[in-house]
């Protein structure tokens, strides 16, 4: 069976790719509300003045990491016979999905040489698995814009 990797047209599109993550990323963080809303909206904002372009160059630094973390979820829909498309399968999994990617950036906050961004990371921590779930659908929609 090909594995998700494989199934995504990289490295072709991989700049398509990054530029919808950016956009999914900073309409996810648009739509925040709430008090928690407004610190991911600020921490983000500073983010984004501190370095411009952070936000392309972080994902193309976790995109292969995410899709490892994938991966699981792509055997198990293969497995499955899949009915429907793999981001309907991701969709039914939200919790799974915004698990597996958190830990990533979590390891990835523990290596990082970047303290400030590292305690603003942890700072906002709390609220990260339930922004990822809320993440999740536009992220199954992508994939699916480009699964071959």
């Amino acid at each position: 069976m090909p594995t998700l990797l494989e199934k995504l047209p990289l490295p072709d599109k991989r700049p398509a790719i990054l530029d919808d993550c950016v956009k999914l990323l900073d309409s996810e963080v648009a739509r925040r509300k709430g008090m928690s809303g407004l610190a991911v909206k600020a921490g983000y904002k500073v983010l984004k003045s501190i370095k411009p372009g952070a936000t392309r160059e972080a994902m193309d630094g976790l995109l292969d990491d995410f899709i490892q973390a994938l991966e699981p979820f792509h055997e198990k829909y293969q497995e499955s016979g899949p009915k429907g498309s793999f981001g309907a399968f991701l969709k039914k999994r939200t919790a799974e999905v915004a698990e597996a990617l958190v830990q990533i950036t979590d390891r990835k906050a523990e290596k990082s040489k970047h303290k400030n961004l590292v305690r603003g990371y942890k700072k906002l921590r709390q609220t990260a698995i339930k922004s990822v779930k809320d993440a999740v659908p536009g992220l199954a929609e992508l994939l699916d814009k480009y699964y071959a």
